[in-house]
């Protein structure tokens, strides 16, 4: 198989088809016992009857006497009918003691019925006497007494094939003294990680090698087991064909299905189509959705497989799209009930059309009951979209646009996942992270400032933090403002002497900037000259080399990688580096007007209240 060459998609299956295809593979995992203390959640695999009566006994259902109802004829208040008490029983004892004609036994509430009684007068409608007890009311045979056999009787079907066990369930079997339970057995599936760049977590992480953490095998676990499946992970941490094919080979002798992620296309790395073909079959290559085009569905090495796109965000919708039905009917569990919510687009969604598409979008609330769906600035390939969505809007592959203001069906990745009580977007800041710590399921986007102020124009977020500078004269008065100084960390001690932004321009250092699109990036650019001057690009070493998070230079120094890069001075105190202060910056939080009714914004100008202050006092570099 050396000198493989690109390879086209065969003509790309539709969802249905897919679907089908998956639906044809067998991963009936057969049945298995397990102890009656492991049952809950497992799907029965057969019927199970009644071995014995429940309860095994004529009980008494109340606290009282037990005696033979026709002795009680014609009892009443006014005319109570004395008793003597020939004994007593409790629950879990043998009677030692009977009733013969006009005599009572005294029963505690689950205790056996001595013989010769056939019902139990209630406490309460008696009267203790010396000599024994008088009773006030008159009972018919069977009052107050569970018969043998009134839960379940023996022979009695009790608990149907495919029930999923739940706590009242155990509680029945436990009743009709089942040790063991036959369950169906979990589907064993190896979900099977392949590249020379993955490291598992753990691990030491060498990123100038291009190294990264295993996010799909992982993930693609997690959605295994919710869905009913017994997950094994498996790693290669190789590219090369020999190592993925022992890998595959050794992950299907103990699995009923084999999941990858990745090398699923039609380059000339991705090794797994020709894999399929040489040890076992291709149902389906390739299939009209996006995002999860470079499916991949058959059998390899006897076992049923489908290979799943290498983007984390692709792998779980597609997973969750097509393979998690099959899976869950596999285990025996039933289809859970679609959690879906109703939501107005803020924001058209353009689209060529041609494949079922699954747009990925959050949502968020209004303040008046309803909801708001936006579309994410992240691709699939980004980990952090796992979590920024809440749902996807499905576009039909004939629809080329979907208009600002249309109500849409969000399908939620999961009902018991809130969403969020207060969305703020634009610039990252520690304080402000601080503060949202304080709300329940806050979510913040990171946000360029001009692309924060135009998701305000279209009524998404709830609050914009922004560097007042750089928003327009237009928005809204802040909430609060507060200021936070900025400059260069330097290594400590800093052996170059770094003073400004002089030294940077004309000595031999080297530095690191932050990306275009961070507030302390425009700061530092503005401050620049360029009258007349050099690009900074020519005479900065490091210049254009820009990193994306706040802190992303500032740890940069700290690794050693560089002499200097821009930060906060909050953050150079924190990792233990030197600083050299180039000015102070006003961030200031800017509220959606149409928001002050929603509870988390009221939660949040509260938090700012009673916390603000004492916060800033705090931290290094910050003044209200």
């Amino acid at each position: 198989m050396e000198g493989m060459t690109r390879r086209e998609f065969r003509d790309l299956a539709s969802p249905e088809e897919a679907r089908a295809a998956i639906a044809s593979l067998d991963i009936t995992p057969g049945d298995t016992a397990v102890p009656l203390d492991e049952a809950v959640g497992r799907t029965l695999a057969r019927r199970v009857d009644a071995p014995i009566d429940v309860p095994g006994f004529d009980r008494a259902a109340m606290d009282g006497y037990a005696v033979r109802a026709s002795d009680t004829f014609g009892a009443s208040e006014g005319n109570p009918i004395a008793f003597p008490v020939t004994g007593a029983v409790q629950a879990g004892e043998k009677p030692t003691a009977s009733a013969d004609a006009g005599a009572a036994v005294q029963v505690a509430t689950g205790a056996v019925l001595p013989p010769g009684t056939n019902a139990v007068v209630p406490v309460e409608r008696t009267v203790e006497r010396e000599e024994g007890v008088a009773v006030t009311t008159a009972v018919a045979p069977g009052d107050s007494v569970m018969p043998r056999g009134t839960d379940v009787a023996a022979g009695d079907r009790s608990l149907g094939p495919s029930t999923r066990l739940g706590p009242r369930h155990v509680g029945l079997l436990a009743a009709l003294g089942r040790e063991t339970v036959p369950v169906k057995r979990r589907p064993r599936v190896a979900v099977v990680s392949t590249g020379e760049e993955l490291v598992q977590p753990g691990e030491s992480l060498r990123s100038e090698a291009g190294q990264i953490f295993d996010v799909n095998g992982y993930s693609i676990a997690a959605a295994v087991e919710v869905a009913g499946g017994a997950p094994v992970r498996y790693a290669s941490g190789s590219d090369d064909l020999a190592d993925v094919e022992a890998v595959l080979e050794r992950a299907a002798e103990n699995s009923e299905l084999l999941l990858t992620s990745g090398s699923t296309s039609a380059g000339e790395v991705d090794v797994l189509p020709d894999l399929l073909e040489e040890h076992g079959e291709i149902l389906v290559h390739g299939v009209a959705l996006k995002p999860g085009r470079p499916l991949l569905v058959g059998r390899v090495y006897d076992t049923p497989y489908v290979g799943l796109p290498g983007y984390p965000v692709s792998a779980l919708t597609v997973f969750r799209t097509l393979v998690a039905t099959h899976l869950r009917s596999a285990a025996g569990l039933r289809e859970p009930d679609g959690a879906t919510v109703t939501a107005a687009l803020a924001t058209r969604v353009r689209y060529d059309g041609g494949r079922l598409r699954l747009v990925p979008v959050g949502v968020t609330g209004d303040g008046t009951g309803s909801l708001v769906a936006y579309t994410l600035s992240r691709g699939s390939g980004a980990t952090t979209s796992l979590v920024e969505a809440d749902g996807v809007v499905t576009m039909p592959a004939e629809t080329n646009l979907l208009p600002a203001g249309e109500e849409v069906t969000v399908e939620q990745f999961d009902a018991d996942d809130p969403l969020p009580s207060l969305l703020t977007v634009g610039e990252p800041d520690p304080v402000v992270s601080v503060l949202l710590d304080e709300l329940d399921a806050p979510r913040h986007l990171a946000l360029a400032p001009r692309d924060a102020i135009r998701w305000l124009s279209d009524g998404i977020p709830d609050v914009v933090v922004t560097a007042l500078d750089a928003a327009s004269s237009d928005v809204p008065d802040p909430l609060v403002t507060f200021e936070r100084e900025w400059g260069l960390a330097v290594r400590s001690g800093d052996p170059n002497d770094i003073t400004g932004v002089h030294d940077i321009r004309e000595r031999d250092v080297r530095f690191v900037n932050l990306d275009a699109d961070l507030a302390v990036r425009h700061a530092f650019d503005a401050l620049l000259p360029t009258n007349g001057e050099s690009d900074p690009a020519d005479d900065i070493d490091g210049y254009e080399h820009d990193l994306p998070g706040l802190e992303s230079a500032a740890r940069s120094v700290a690794d050693g990688h560089v002499d200097c890069g821009l930060a906060l001075r909050t953050t150079a105190e924190t990792l233990g580096l030197g600083f050299v202060s180039l000015g102070r910056q006003r961030l200031g939080l800017v509220p959606n007007p149409e928001r002050r009714r929603k509870s988390g914004y009221k939660r949040f100008a509260a938090v700012l209240d009673e916390r603000l202050d004492d916060l800033l006092e705090a931290t290094y570099g910050y003044e209200p």
